[in-house]
């Protein structure tokens, strides 16, 4: 079988893209100018595939300019060359391009009747995640895809982190510091009993609704009762999360467990600094193998407003990589969502902090174990 070449396409491709796009699409064709506007735009991608000096296929990525997105936005198979996975070698290489760009996620969008493209996608990884409807010229919706193509490379640089996903809705605090601690320590234990154990001890009792969730000091305890050491850092001072109820009774609830925490922390080793914890000192904390666990704020990224606690496991020149202990298998999530995810560093200024008036960060440092 004759080698199949992959290349950019140039000025000189034209002709042949209109040819195939005509021979491909009977509506929604890319016109000449379109694909000479694509071509002159120097962050997206047009990538061709030759077969026997003749232009076979075509894959156009979008790479969006305010964000880590990129979107395969139009993608083309001679009927002649079927068959012989000239599809998936322009996706795979489409991923490459965007990846080596900082792009986090592909997106695309394909016909919902197109079962063919649909089961090709999802072979690939791809997860829906939404329809357009009335999308194409003859009103048929769109189904829409993405796939997350960037991944960290452990590094002896950071500690390795091992990944741990939380089992209950509100066990993510103890989730985080059980992967933080295991990466101190190979015999600490990783199992749902272990992350039910920490939760008891460090739940604030009340938060928003339903099961109370951790705070930094009840999980800085935890660790430091474990043997590791811990420091906290907190951007402001007094009972966390006593906005999240109204009731009187539960306020005073939430001020007593605050006052046990701090009596219980005055007697450890535990260093407890009213400031907030910086990019800079996270990384150095990373650098000297300790692992810091943080409170965010998931609204930008699943528009949820409840506080959420992950593990930082590396930072480079562009992202911070996080382990975020929930997986939502219900939205086709699995691990590799959601392990080492590369948070642009700009977004995740934003992110490191709960609340609107007065928002709160929260940290905890989790190093190895005493001696």
């Amino acid at each position: 079988m004759p080698d199949v070449l992959l290349r950019h396409a140039t000025s000189k491709d034209l002709n042949a893209l209109l040819q195939l796009e005509n021979r491909c699409f009977t509506e929604d064709r890319l016109s000449r100018r379109s694909f000479r506007r694509f071509l002159d735009m120097p962050r997206d991608r047009l990538i061709i595939a030759e077969l026997d000096g003749e232009l076979v296929g075509y894959c156009l990525v979008l790479m969006n300019a305010a964000t880590r997105l990129a979107r395969i936005y139009s993608i083309a198979v001679s009927p002649t060359a079927r068959g012989r996975g000239l599809g998936e070698q322009l996706i795979v290489k489409a991923e490459q391009e965007a990846a080596a760009a900082g792009r986090i996620v592909m997106r695309l969008e394909v016909r919902e009747d197109n079962d063919g493209a649909i089961n090709l996608y999802k072979r690939l990884g791809y997860r829906q995640f939404g329809t357009y409807r009335d999308y194409y010229e003859d009103h048929g919706n769109a189904l829409r895809f993405e796939r997350r193509i960037l991944f960290y490379a452990p590094s002896r640089e950071f500690p390795v982190v091992p990944y741990y996903p939380q089992t209950t809705d509100f066990s993510c605090g103890p989730a985080a510091l059980i992967m933080a601690m295991a990466a101190m320590d190979e015999s600490q234990p990783v199992t749902t009993l272990e992350e039910l154990k920490i939760w008891r001890e460090a739940t604030t009792i009340f938060m928003l609704a339903g099961h109370g969730g951790c705070g930094p000091h009840g999980l800085a305890l935890s660790a430091w009762h474990r043997g590791f050491d811990a420091s906290v850092w907190i951007s402001m001072e007094g009972a966390l999360f006593k906005d999240t109820v109204r009731n009187d009774d539960k306020k005073r609830v939430l001020e007593l467990v605050h006052e046990g925490f701090l009596h219980d922390i005055g007697k450890t080793g535990i260093q407890l600094h009213h400031d907030p914890l910086t990019l800079t000192a996270m990384e150095e904390a990373l650098h000297e193998g300790r692992v810091p666990v943080i409170l965010i704020s998931t609204w930008q990224l699943n528009r949820s407003r409840v506080p959420h606690w992950v593990t930082v496991c590396a930072i480079d020149d562009q992202f911070v990589y996080l382990h975020d202990p929930e997986i939502d298998v219900d939205e086709g999530e699995s691990v590799a969502d959601k392990q080492y995810l590369p948070i642009d560093k700009r977004v995740f200024s934003q992110i490191s902090r709960y609340g609107r008036n007065q928002p709160l960060q929260a940290a905890v440092i989790v190093g190895p174990k005493r001696s």
